[in-house]
Formats: C-alpha cells, structure tokens, sequence
C-alpha cells in the first residue's frame, strides 16, 4: 500500500532518486480503523476520515521541528509513504486508543493514526490486529462531490477493499500536500481539511490523469498490479 511517486515538489522530503528511497530503511504509516460489529462506518465516511488523518499527522506539533515524533515521519517520508490500514473493535480499540496517536472522527467513522515504525517493529497491540475484513458500505446514496473542496478521485477500473481505498486516500492526500503553496496550505490547515473521496466516472478518468494532478502509483504489494494509478488528488488550488 505504498506510493511509487519519483517526481516530488521540491520541497518534499522525498529522495529525488527512486532506487535510494528503497535503499533507505522502511516505515510504514499505522491506521486503525474502528469497526464495531453492530455500527461499522460508511465506506465513503471511513476513506475520507483516514486521508484527514493522514494531514493531522503530518501537521501536528509532534510530527514537525523537534517533535518527539518528527524524526519517524522524516524517516518515513524520505522512503516510501507506505501506509497499512487495519481494524478493531472493542477491547482492540481500547487498547489502541492507549497507544500514543491521534484519532480522527468524521461522520460515522472513527481512524487512529500512529506515528510511523519500521516494516518489523509493530506495537504489539498493533501487530496482532487483522488487516483484512475492512469491507464496507455506503448505506446511503453518495452526494456529488463539490467542486470547490478537494476531492481524491479513485480509480473506476480498480476494485479495492476499504481498507486499501483509505491508504490510496491517504496517499492521495498527502501528495496533494507537498504541491500545495504555503498558503494553500495554511487555508487547508485552518479549515480543517476538508475534502471528499469519489470515485470517477470512467469517461471522466482519463481527462483527469492527465491534468497534470498528483498522481498515486501503486508499487503492487496488495491486491492491484504494480504501476496501477489508484487516486488523483483534485485540490482547487492545484488547477
């Protein structure tokens, strides 16, 4: 579930070189995804809240300067942005909400994002937890997305479980992050990160991809074939 961008804003911390960002050491981005078995959120809901909490991560006080956990995310983002989704419920989310993070709620949804940790040095509360099950739905019509919020379009062609949808989402996001200006940024932040995730029409899709918008380029890990483009991210302040 990781990004395979090579062509970063100048001022991201990616390595412009690929073959040095998979030289580096490996972090991955931990999201935790709470699904009761009673009351499990809307798909739509829960891709969005994790590609919010994807930008609360990386604009919190913690994560920048000399946060405590500023160095991970450097470490983290000069590799590549993996990022694994798993669930839990009950005494799980318990016991993740204990671990340092941050969760984020939306309408139905509720994300806890952790700091980044190596490939094979998972909290244990967090490694036992399953990454599979994370199937959702929308139990209501979606709306349109509004043209003035920034909206993470997913692939028409693709079908991915909702737990691989919200990294995409994330990935999604945090690219359309490091192109935004200074400013654009600010007024993301202030507003609290407002964006919607949809999913293309297929005649839309190709206008789209080459609009010269931040593009998400699956290294094919799970589910989808190498090199597949999962999002655009369609920020306003990118057109």
């Amino acid at each position: 579930m990781n990004d395979d961008r090579t062509t970063p804003d100048p001022d991201s911390p990616f390595r412009p070189d690929p073959g040095s960002r998979d030289e580096a050491p490996q972090f991955v981005l931990p999201l935790v995804v709470r699904i009761e078995r009673g009351s499990p959120p809307a798909r739509t809901d829960a891709l969005e809240t994790a590609a919010r909490a994807v930008l609360v991560m990386l604009t919190d006080e913690r994560s920048v300067g000399d946060g405590e956990w500023a160095q991970a995310v450097r470490d983290w983002q000069d590799a590549r942005i993996r990022k694994v989704v798993r669930r839990a419920r009950g005494a799980e989310w318990r016991r993740a909400e204990a671990l340092p993070g941050i969760t984020v709620a939306g309408k139905s949804a509720e994300v806890r994002v952790f700091p980044p940790v190596p490939l094979d040095g998972w909290p244990k509360d967090l490694a036992r937890l399953q990454v599979s099950g994370t199937d959702l739905d929308d139990p209501d019509p979606v709306p349109p997305a509004d043209p003035g919020v920034p909206t993470l379009w997913l692939n028409p062609a693709l079908e991915m479980s909702a737990g691989k949808a919200m990294a995409q989402a994330g990935h999604g996001a945090q690219l359309a992050w490091w192109e935004l200006s200074g400013a654009a940024r600010d007024a993301w932040h202030a507003a609290g990160f407002p964006l919607t995730v949809r999913t293309a029409g297929p005649a839309d899709w190709p206008a789209l991809t080459g609009a010269g918008l931040p593009m998400v380029r699956d290294a094919g890990f799970t589910e989808i074939a190498p090199g597949s483009c999962t999002v655009v991210a369609d920020h306003p302040a990118l057109r």
